[in-house]
């Protein structure tokens, strides 16, 4: 998963460095956040819900509206990256992207979280 974590790491990145500034809110703590970002996001899913948590909390100390910007935003991010896990993941155990996408969601709906980690494993034995 490093590629989702560098991703993710850029996003936030962009996030905490160039949006925030332009509505003039500057966070403390910004390089930490990037840091965590990245090594946390190096764990599925879990890693991606650990560095959402500290940027929403350090998000929270400056105000609730940046909070919840924030939370807006890092949904937003992590929806549009369960498209490119399915496009790198799918590429990996030769299966298209659709088909990850659509055993991600399924497995979601029926566990949560931990469907969405196991999906992959559990889509390529099933298509094995």
């Amino acid at each position: 998963m490093p590629i989702t974590s560098d991703i993710n790491t850029v996003f936030a990145a962009l996030y905490l460095t160039v949006v925030l500034p332009l509505f003039g809110i500057n966070l403390n703590l910004i390089k930490t956040l990037i840091t965590v970002t990245f090594f946390a996001g190096l764990l599925p899913v879990a890693g991606n819900l650990i560095s959402n948590s500290v940027i929403i909390i350090v998000s929270l100390n400056h105000s609730f509206n940046v909070a919840v910007a924030s939370l807006v935003f890092l949904v937003v991010i992590h929806k549009l990256e369960y498209f490119l896990n399915a496009k790198i993941i799918g590429n990996q155990i030769k299966s298209k992207a659709w088909e990850m996408l659509l055993a991600m969601i399924i497995m979601e709906s029926a566990f949560g979280i931990s469907g969405v980690i196991a999906a992959p494993i559990y889509y390529a034995y099933f298509k094995d």
